[in-house]
């Protein structure tokens, strides 16, 4: 339990080099985290992401015959509530791009600080989409090309309150929780009952798809 009595963010670490896999096992646990699994490639990963429920999965991209992405896109889509955090040596692009579109909450190159390693699972427990400086311009200029291109005959955007697309604008301005509380002079917990509500009416899972949305529908401007 953390010092507020809460229950530890629970972890799975995924990576096939063993000594990588449980040096970093072994600190999230050093700083509090609850390590329920490790797994050496994709195809266990999903397995035991389905025994376990982990929290946040910290996913490898070069895993094997079943690669990160793909394992990431398994283990999101059984497991809505479980985010993913892909940790690569990889900062390509195109690696970024198909991590996120498989559902990965951030990314993370493994050049990263211990200390940016432990915030980054905090913020993507806590729902925040995370990703190592300067590739979260990359994924939200991926989707504002892909919004030059909206689907045909798709039903019109559910309602959202004024308040609720206040806060969708800035989650898509990239904003943590707290901030927004900030800015609009809110509690951290209205705030994120405003994100939870927004993402039921949208049917959407995470702050990147509701970026995403925000894009698509021109409300990331000022």
């Amino acid at each position: 339990m953390t010092k507020d009595s809460e229950p530890a963010v629970s972890v799975m670490v995924v990576d096939d080099h063993p000594i990588w896999r449980d040096g970093v096992a072994r600190d999230l646990a050093e700083h509090g985290f609850d390590v329920r699994a490790t797994a050496p490639d994709g195809e266990a990963a999903v397995r035991i992401a389905r025994a376990v429920r982990p929290d946040v999965v910290l996913m490898d991209l070069n895993l094997g015959e079943t690669s990160g992405v793909d394992a990431t896109r398994e283990i999101t889509g059984i497991l809505p509530a479980t985010k993913v955090l892909v940790l690569s040596a990889s900062g390509e692009h195109s690696d970024v791009l198909e991590a996120v579109k498989a559902g990965a909450s951030g990314y993370l190159v493994k050049s990263a600080s211990a200390h940016e390693l432990v915030d980054a699972v905090r913020r993507t427990a806590a729902g925040d989409p995370v990703f190592t400086a300067g590739l979260a311009g990359l994924v939200l200029g991926e989707y504002r090309r892909m919004a030059d291109t909206p689907a045909d005959g798709s039903p019109p955007p559910p309602r959202l309150t004024e308040r609720e697309t206040d806060v969708l604008r800035l989650v898509a301005k990239g904003l943590t929780a707290r901030q927004i509380a900030e800015k609009l002079v809110l509690s951290h917990r209205t705030v994120e009952n405003h994100v939870q509500s927004t993402l039921r009416k949208l049917q959407l899972h995470n702050r990147v798809e509701l970026a995403r949305y925000a894009i698509e529908h021109g409300l990331d401007g000022e």
